[in-house]
């Protein structure tokens, strides 16, 4: 009987570790689920249009046209999200900034998705998905006055037309 006592522990500890992984997850991605796997492998969804997204929260849409300099579509900065749009400001102000010390550091551009640049040209900023919530989305500066959005933490980027 010792013997099942010690399995049925060891059965109980795996589960608890399971849900502790699965929870750690949910709160890295903002506690916001990827539907994209099954979108892709539904075939009634045929519609990829961004304004097909079930998601409450704001994305932000390409604006005609492609920077020359990276071949990443523009985004038009009135289109981000007003969290974004907050962080361009910080970033304008010089600070403060709501994760200073994830906030400012160098880019690598290990994804090679933003031009080749040398080490430390690039700087990343935080942009909240939820109140007190780094989550996926940042926006990358170069040092000539570059902006980049991302919402899928560095899978893909656009590059930030300024309205000033």
């Amino acid at each position: 009987m010792a013997g099942t006592a010690t399995a049925r522990q060891r059965y109980q500890w795996l589960l608890l570790l399971v849900a502790a992984v699965l929870l750690l997850g949910w709160l890295v991605t903002g506690g916001q689920g990827d539907d994209s796997a099954t979108t892709a492998r539904d075939p009634s969804s045929s519609s990829t249009s961004p304004s097909s997204s079930s998601s409450d929260e704001p994305t932000a849409t390409s604006s005609p046209g492609t920077d020359p300099d990276s071949g990443l579509p523009y985004v038009e900065e009135s289109s981000l999200p007003a969290e974004a749009q907050d962080v361009l400001a910080r970033i304008d102000a010089g600070g403060p900034f709501k994760y200073p010390d994830n906030d400012g550091v160098v880019f690598e551009n290990r994804e090679d998705l933003l031009p080749d640049q040398p080490y430390g040209y690039y700087r990343e900023y935080t942009v909240e998905t939820a109140p007190r919530v780094r989550g996926p989305r940042r926006i990358v500066t170069g040092e000539e006055d570059q902006y980049y959005w991302t919402d899928d933490h560095y899978d893909s980027f656009s590059r930030i037309r300024r309205a000033r």
